[in-house]
């Protein structure tokens, strides 16, 4: 610790991220004594699950806020084993997996009450995608090879820009409040896949391109799961953890925001109906009463 001194700019970058995670930890403590207290919904079996999927999230990202690491490089803030990049993608892993399946539930949710296949098939893609991206993930990590970097981020926008594409169907369901949420949800995407397409997967790139200019070798999966699991090198020099630090301070606060806000949506869900368009009550009551000859 001695050297991570308020002089240091990494000090008052770890500074801000445990500070966001604390701040997300609370959040997400008070949401939940609503719920627990509330006792209105119609569904408590989904609201609970999608809490719990939103817990691992927000705890897994505090967790990597207080430890971060740089995978390939394996660089880190602080010599312990729980910084090893082996423990760090592990708990990464399971709170992406648990961010994904609180978008494809809440996806399912409004694909349910708009009976739009477009959404319902969307919801069920968001999942596999994501499992895909953790592999290609987990290759980078082992392998130290960028190019699974970039496949994995590549595949991250190819997911997200399916649940724009559901929110922006969704837009003409709902007015009101309902509309606004959902088109501020649209806007937030939109940024996330700009920032991947500019700046994230770009960078991942580069440093793949880097690395084959130089002829730098991948490590095979054996080698490579070894020195995963049991080589750290602590470092607090900013140069070392520049390109880092956007992706990751938006990451730990942004993203467990989105996630705390699908809690939020999952916990009104039962007032819904009330915002939605005259148009949807008309197709939803003709669809449920088909019209006779006699009408």
């Amino acid at each position: 610790m001695s050297s991570l001194v308020w002089s240091n700019p990494v000090a008052i970058w770890w500074s801000f991220l445990v500070a966001v995670s604390s701040a997300n930890i609370v959040f997400w403590l008070l949401l939940y004594r609503y719920f627990r207290t509330a006792n209105r919904q119609s569904d408590l079996i989904r609201v609970e699950l999608v809490f719990m999927l939103c817990a691992a999230y927000v705890f897994g990202c505090a967790f990597r806020s207080i430890l971060p690491r740089a995978d390939i490089q394996r660089i880190c803030l602080f010599d312990m084993w729980l910084s090893s990049v082996f423990v760090g993608r592990s708990v990464a892993t399971v709170a992406e997996l648990c961010f994904a399946a609180q978008w494809a539930i809440i996806l399912r949710l409004f694909a349910k009450f708009t009976r739009s296949d477009t959404v319902h098939n969307i919801a069920g893609a968001i999942v596999p995608l994501i499992v895909l991206a953790e592999c290609c993930s987990w290759y980078a990590v082992i392998t130290t090879d960028y190019l699974g970097n970039t496949i994995e981020n590549s595949i991250w926008a190819v997911a997200f820009l399916l649940v724009a594409v559901a929110l922006l169907r969704l837009l003409k369901e709902f007015h009101s409040i309902a509309r606004v949420a959902i088109a501020v949800a649209f806007a937030g995407i939109i940024a996330y896949l700009s920032f991947l397409a500019l700046v994230d997967v770009p960078m991942y790139f580069d440093r793949w391109q880097a690395d084959q200019e130089s002829g730098k070798k991948i490590l095979n999966f054996l080698v490579g799961l070894h020195d995963v699991s049991t080589r750290w090198v602590v470092t607090r020099d900013i140069v070392q953890w520049k390109d880092e630090i956007a992706w990751m301070s938006l990451y730990f606060s942004a993203a467990v925001w989105s996630s705390l806000a699908l809690c939020g949506i999952s916990l009104v869900a039962d007032r819904l109906h009330h915002y939605r368009a005259d148009s949807t009550r008309a197709r939803l009551r003709s669809h449920t009463y088909p019209r006779t000859p006699l009408d």
